[in-house]
């Protein structure tokens, strides 16, 4: 089967541009230097246009040494670094690029994200956080949300950024600015935190949501 490639809008001229998101099945997944150097050589080679001949040849190995080097089954010297990255026209650096990377994920198991309180919580909201990650990756806040028969309409939220509500039970008329959104379990909306928006209306209780929040870059808590 043909997968077709996802689009996104390019950041300086606002097209579509094609994006692909799918990674080779032989993508090192830990820190294994041989597979990382492996990949970024064969990567680099074919988007070259060199076959592994010519490029052996123009870096001075074996055919069979860089075939080896490319299935990662030797290590290569700080020499041969050197001149696989020569070869290539690019920097040493750019052969290790993936490796020693720590990539940070965050598992909450059902019903054990931390409870944390936020402006609804003196009016009955129950806000529950599924996980955060440092730096920039900060930026992006999961919330489930409960809303039960001790919860209120009130308050109206504004802030820096989008946010993406995904109804999972119950229904709730949603604000936002001068519209009204009736949202029911897989309904979704997408919405700029700048729009003052909140619940208006609780219609059928109980109520969970999943509000996922992505701020800006340089955003300040």
């Amino acid at each position: 089967m043909t997968t077709r490639p996802e689009t996104e809008v390019h950041r300086d001229t606002g097209d579509p541009a094609p994006v692909e998101r799918e990674v080779p099945s032989d993508t090192p997944t830990g820190p294994d230097l041989e597979k990382v150097i492996a990949r970024q050589v064969r990567a680099l080679r074919k988007a070259s246009g060199l076959s592994v001949g010519d490029m052996a040849a123009k870096v001075g190995i074996s055919k069979a040494m860089l075939s080896k080097i490319e299935n990662s089954q030797t290590s290569c010297s700080l020499s041969t670094l050197a001149r696989l990255a020569a070869g290539l026209d690019v920097p040493v650096t750019s052969l290790f690029r993936g490796a020693d990377t720590a990539r940070d994920a965050v598992y909450v198991e059902a019903g054990h994200g931390a409870v944390i309180v936020g402006r609804g919580t003196r009016v009955g909201h129950h806000y529950e956080l599924l996980g955060a990650l440092r730096g920039q990756h900060k930026r992006l806040e999961p919330v489930l949300v409960t809303l039960t028969d001790a919860s209120e309409t009130f308050p109206l939220f504004q802030h820096a950024g989008t946010e993406l509500l995904y109804m999972l039970e119950g229904v709730m008329v949603y604000g936002h600015g001068e519209a009204e959104y009736t949202l029911r379990p897989g309904d979704s909306l997408l919405l700029d935190g700048e729009g003052l928006h909140g619940p208006n209306d609780l219609v059928r209780l109980p109520i969970r949501f999943l509000a996922v929040t992505a701020y800006p870059d340089h955003h300040e808590e």
